[in-house]
Formats: C-alpha cells, sequence, structure tokens
C-alpha cells in the first residue's frame, strides 16, 4: 500500500472506528485490572460465610503472622499472575459459586469439614498444575534458608520432578491427610468427635442433599 493509497484507507470514519477501539480495549484491560485486583482480595474472598471457616485457619497461619510482616492475601496463593490467568481462574471459579448456591449447604460448619478433604485434594491439584507458580512467585527456591542446616541441599537435591506443593501442604488451612492415604471413614469419626454427633451421622450427611 503507497502512501497516497493509505491516505485514501485512513478516513475520518476509520479514524473514529480506531480512536473508539483503542480506547474500549484500554478500557477493559482497566477494568480486569480492577476486577482481578478486587476479587483476589481477602474480603472478597472471604465474604461468604462458608469460607470463614477457612479463613480462620488462615489467621493462625504463618502466611497471615509472618515474622516479616509480608501477609500473603488469598489471590496471592489461588490466582495465577497476569490480568488474563487471573480473569480465567475467576471465570473457573463460578463453579464454585455454583456449588455454594445449589450444592451441599457450606454455611454450616459439620457439612464444611466433611467437605474439606475434596476441595482440598481440588487445591492440591490446581497447584500442582500450575506447577506451584504462585508460591514460586513469593518465594525464591535458591534463596530458602529454613531452620534445618541442610534446608538448601534439600530443596536443591531432593526436589527434581516434584512441585512445592507436594511437600509443602497444610501450611495455612486445617490440616487434611495427603490424598494416598486419606480414609473416609477416619475423617467421619473425627467429625463425628468433634462436634459431638452420634456415629453413622457423617455419612447420612454426606448422602443426603443440603
Amino acid at each position: 500500500m503507497n502512501r497516497s493509497s493509505f491516505r485514501g484507507f485512513i478516513t475520518r470514519p476509520v479514524l473514529i472506528a480506531l480512536v473508539i477501539g483503542i480506547c474500549g480495549g484500554a478500557g477493559s484491560i482497566l477494568f480486569l485490572l480492577e476486577f482481578d485486583h478486587y476479587t483476589s482480595s481477602n474480603a472478597f474472598c472471604t465474604g461468604c460465610h462458608s469460607m470463614s471457616f477457612a479463613a480462620e485457619s488462615y489467621r493462625r497461619s504463618v502466611h497471615y503472622n509472618s515474622p516479616s510482616g509480608v501477609r500473603a492475601e488469598c489471590g496471592d496463593c489461588h490466582v495465577s499472575k497476569g490480568v488474563f490467568a487471573a480473569t480465567w481462574d475467576h471465570t473457573m471459579g463460578i463453579k464454585d459459586l455454583l456449588k455454594q448456591f445449589f450444592g451441599p449447604n457450606y454455611e454450616d460448619p459439620v457439612i464444611n469439614a466433611l467437605h474439606l478433604p475434596e476441595a482440598a485434594f481440588a487445591a492440591r491439584a490446581w497447584f500442582r498444575k500450575q506447577d506451584s507458580a504462585t508460591c514460586k512467585s513469593c518465594h525464591e527456591l535458591s534463596a530458602i534458608q529454613g531452620k534445618r542446616p541442610d534446608t538448601q541441599a534439600i530443596h536443591r537435591d531432593e526436589t527434581k520432578g516434584k512441585s512445592c506443593i507436594d511437600c509443602h501442604y497444610n501450611l495455612v488451612h486445617r490440616q487434611v491427610p495427603d490424598e494416598k492415604t486419606f480414609k473416609r471413614e477416619a475423617w467421619n469419626r473425627m467429625i463425628e468427635e468433634e462436634f459431638k454427633l452420634a456415629p453413622g451421622t457423617a455419612a447420612k450427611l454426606l448422602g443426603e442433599k443440603h
């Protein structure tokens, strides 16, 4: 396209369309940035009563009470970095919102505790799929000191083929066994004892629709 043809192409309507398109695109990006920032905040994530149980354990963890004063928020761990990746994670999170409305009554502490293992396994699978990218966004492997003298050697020599979440779980929320060793019957008994329920109540509750 020569210069005269280019000038002929850039007519006033085309120029207006380009300006509108650029402004619209910039506005969309700004909206997504603000949307992802808000929906990654602790205030938003713990807005549902059912998430208050996760918030309680989080506030007792070192990720909240860090000696250095650095505080990891929900989105720092559970939302991918980058506006488009974060938007995708939030979009995929709609299924959890649907479960909140149409699934079991997660606001009931007993129901919440009974379903916690599946939530933990799903979260760990997500971390593993992402190769614990959100962990690595804060923690530099070569800079990890730890309290044991062999911490650096372990992270250097024994982590091949592993992701952070393979070893470091149960750091923030209520402890749940590894999926490979998890026993549903034992978990049910523990919850029944914790909430002083009759034996067999847990299995009955899991089988009911709430």
